[in-house]
């Protein structure tokens, strides 16, 4: 774990072959133990932290499967959006929790 005890939505690198949709849907099995179903791409965002330069690219989806498993995360929460900002959330997520707070009030 880069950040413990951070907020940060959950995902995960492209493999080789994979599109961006089929790795979301496999990081959030492996993750979660869901499956999801991928609505829309949101805006990506840029970040550099210290060790590690990377690209977030946010998605909406649907649950399809609802029994969690916690397999690498150790908590879950579902929030109203305009409770989002109560969180301590990872630098790189908090330009795409403004987004979507501001796009899906």
């Amino acid at each position: 774990m880069n950040l413990p005890l951070k907020w940060e939505f959950p995902g995960g690198k492209v493999e080789g072959g994979e599109d961006l949709a089929t790795c979301l849907k496999r990081e959030i099995k492996e993750e979660l133990g869901v499956e999801i179903d991928v609505l829309k791409r949101l805006p990506s965002n840029f970040h550099i932290y210290s060790n590690l330069k990377l690209e977030l690219i946010p998605f909406r989806c649907s649950l399809q499967t609802f029994e969690i498993d916690l397999l690498e995360h150790a908590k879950v929460l579902w929030l109203p959006v305009e409770k989002l900002k109560d969180l301590d959330w990872a630098e790189a997520d908090v330009p795409i929790v403004d987004y979507y707070i501001q796009n899906y009030k």
